[in-house]
Order: structure tokens, then C-alpha cells, then sequence
């Protein structure tokens, strides 16, 4: 393959080989795995997960549940708070598939109850710590309130709770990792005995690659919801949830200049490829890393190589004095991204290390 600019190359072998590390774990834990097609928006790799038998999805937007709804998956959940001006698109998907959307607030649900016109499943999405959004899962009296107001529809089925403990990508290491996950699943496992004495049916989905990827109690989850796992990325390997040859994307990027005086090294491939996602490191503000090239692959990140700074095109890196003169312009530079579902958010295609294309989702009206 000739790559002359950014190119997202991803590699099948070791996408595949983490879908059946996943839903190993899964199976191991009696959840259902119900996957976050987020990170990869693809069509053909949702097709290598039907493979191995999984035909349930999450996906963020309802845009992207179109998208996947054409590609033959009948079962999605939607984890993002409902957006009543989209109630045309829920009707349409949920007259045509197993629709699950997540909501937060009786004034959603009031709205709902007005405008719905087929069957449709709902999550309470509920903060267990995170703080991003959701209902404090303490909070029985408003959770009630909200339940009782869809009771009021025929046409919805209370299917249960939705967490994402985001702030397990903060945490450096397993023990951080099993630290947060306890807390969070102490306030689940309430909340799930408070209302299943009414609601003997509902679940709990729980979806953060960390705590699906390492942690080991999951008796009180019934769903796993993870999403980046299928790439994996740094921040997940910094935080251990991977290891790096598990990464399963990188972006080769051409060196276009160099600057001896200030030891840097500038590739195409800026903000608009990578997004500006960081991790500090060794005192140093990273934004990917530099991978060993492998003939069209890579293997794992070359030491105090990395990329230092990003603009819109740019890409500034960082190289030790004695690698400095080994580097040639028009030479590619095999990048792993810090955060793999912003990164392949920003490019309209993937490429497998056999050269095949791979489309992806791209927002449409």
C-alpha cells in the first residue's frame, strides 16, 4: 500500500483477537456483551463481531443507530441521554427495531410519553460516580418519580440501569481500577435491590473498557457495554487496561521537516487526525506515541519518542539527539493515538494491513 499522507491502518488479526478476549470475559461472568460501536463506527468490523455470535450493540447517537440499524443489527441501545428534538428518528427506529434509549429526568419522560408511538425500552442512565451526567444513583425518590411517569405508557418497557464509570480512565493501574469499580458497583448493587423488588426484570449495563477489561466481579452486572477495547489505545495501555501490543490502530504520518536546533521532527498529521487528547508522562505532555515499524505493521512504542505538540496540521515530535540524523524526510512515522474512538471519529476510513478499505459511519441528516 502506498501511503502518502495520515492513513488510520488497522489490524484485523489483533482487532478480532480482542473481540474474543472481550466476550470471553463476558461469558466467563455470564453477562451479556452488548459492545459501544462508537469507537470503531464501522459497519465491517460490527460484521466481525456477528461472527462470534454477538447481535446486540450500543452506539451515541441515533444517527449512528440508523446507521447500523441498515447494516442488520436489530438490537441497539442508544447510551446518551435522549434529545427530544430527535423524536421523528426514535419513532422510526424503534418502528423497525428493538430500541433502547436512556434518559435522566421525569420532564424527558413527560415528553416522551407524548410523542411515542411504538414500543420502546428505556434505561435510566445514573451517575455512579463519574459526574458526567445522570441521576445520582442515590437517589431512589427521583429515580421512582421517573419510572412511575413511563409506567404511565403502554408502550415502554423499564429495562433497567445504565453506568459508565468514565473516571476509571484517570486511574493508573489495576488496584485504581478495582478501587473505583467497588465503589460503583456498591451503589448499583442498591439501586438494583431497591427496584427489583418491583421490577424483577431490569439489569444493570455497565461501560468502561477498564473495569470490563481487568476487573474480576461482576456478579451483580448483567450487561458489559465496553467500546474501545476493539482498538485499544495509549491511555488504556498506560492505564492498564491493555497491553501496547494490543493496540489495534496506528497512523503512519509523513515526516515533512526538521528543525536541528530544537531537536523536533514535523509530520502531517495534526489535531484534525489525532484530536488533542493528551496523557502526562514522565513529566512530559504526550499526544501519541512513536511505534516501531514492522514492514506495513508496527510493534511496540520506540522510548522518548513522541509527539510533543499538536496544531491543525501539524504534528511535532519528539526524538532523542542521537535518533535525530536516522530520520529522513518523507520517511513515515507509525503513530499510536492516545485515544482511538476521537481518532478514528476524525477519519472517513480505515485501511487493513492487506491494503483492503474499510468504510466508516459519517453523520448524516
Amino acid at each position: 500500500m502506498n501511503i502518502t499522507k495520515p492513513t488510520l491502518l488497522l489490524d484485523e488479526k489483533k482487532c478480532r483477537l480482542n473481540i474474543e478476549k472481550m466476550l470471553n470475559r463476558a461469558k466467563k461472568f455470564n453477562c451479556n456483551l452488548r459492545p459501544h460501536f462508537k469507537t470503531h463506527q464501522s459497519h465491517k468490523v460490527g460484521e466481525w463481531f456477528k461472527e462470534y455470535g454477538i447481535n446486540s450493540c450500543a452506539v451515541s447517537s441515533l444517527q449512528m443507530a440508523k446507521y447500523f440499524a441498515q447494516a442488520g443489527w436489530n438490537d441497539i441501545t442508544v447510551a446518551f441521554p435522549l434529545n427530544i428534538l430527535e423524536h421523528e428518528t426514535v419513532n422510526q427506529l424503534a418502528e423497525k427495531i428493538s430500541l433502547n434509549i436512556c434518559m435522566e429526568s421525569v420532564e424527558t419522560a413527560k415528553n416522551l410519553n407524548e410523542w411515542l408511538k411504538f414500543p420502546i425500552g428505556i434505561f435510566i442512565k445514573t451517575d455512579a460516580g463519574y459526574h458526567r451526567t445522570g441521576i445520582r444513583a442515590e437517589d431512589f425518590t427521583g429515580i421512582e418519580a421517573i419510572v412511575n411517569e413511563l409506567n404511565k405508557n403502554p408502550l415502554i418497557t423499564f429495562k433497567g440501569f445504565l453506568q459508565h464509570a468514565g473516571h476509571t480512565y484517570q486511574a493508573k493501574g489495576k488496584k485504581e481500577i478495582d478501587k473505583i469499580h467497588a465503589y460503583t458497583s456498591e451503589k448499583m448493587i442498591k439501586l438494583k435491590n431497591y427496584f427489583k423488588k418491583k421490577y424483577s426484570e431490569i439489569i444493570i449495563s455497565n461501560g468502561d473498557t477498564p473495569t470490563c477489561s481487568v476487573c474480576e466481579d461482576f456478579d451483580h452486572i448483567d450487561e458489559m457495554r465496553p467500546g474501545n477495547f476493539v482498538f485499544f489505545d495509549v491511555m488504556q495501555a498506560e492505564i492498564g487496561s491493555c497491553n501496547y501490543e494490543d493496540i489495534a490502530v496506528a497512523m503512519p504520518c509523513p515526516v515533512v521537516a526538521k528543525h536541528a536546533d530544537r531537536n523536533e521532527v514535523i509530520v502531517y498529521g495534526g489535531a484534525v487526525h489525532f484530536s488533542k487528547d493528551r496523557i502526562e508522562k514522565d513529566g512530559n505532555i504526550i499526544y501519541g506515541l512513536i511505534a516501531e515499524q514492522k514492514d506495513n505493521a508496527w510493534g511496540n512504542p520506540i522510548p522518548d519518542w513522541y509527539v510533543k505538540k499538536l496544531s491543525q496540521e501539524h504534528g511535532t515530535i519528539h526524538v532523542p539527539d542521537e535518533a535525530f540524523d536516522q530520520i529522513k524526510i518523507g520517511d513515515l512515522l507509525y503513530i499510536l493515538p492516545i485515544h482511538s474512538c476521537l481518532t478514528a471519529n476524525l477519519i472517513s476510513k480505515y485501511y487493513t494491513l492487506d491494503g483492503k478499505e474499510i468504510e466508516m459511519f459519517r453523520y448524516r441528516s
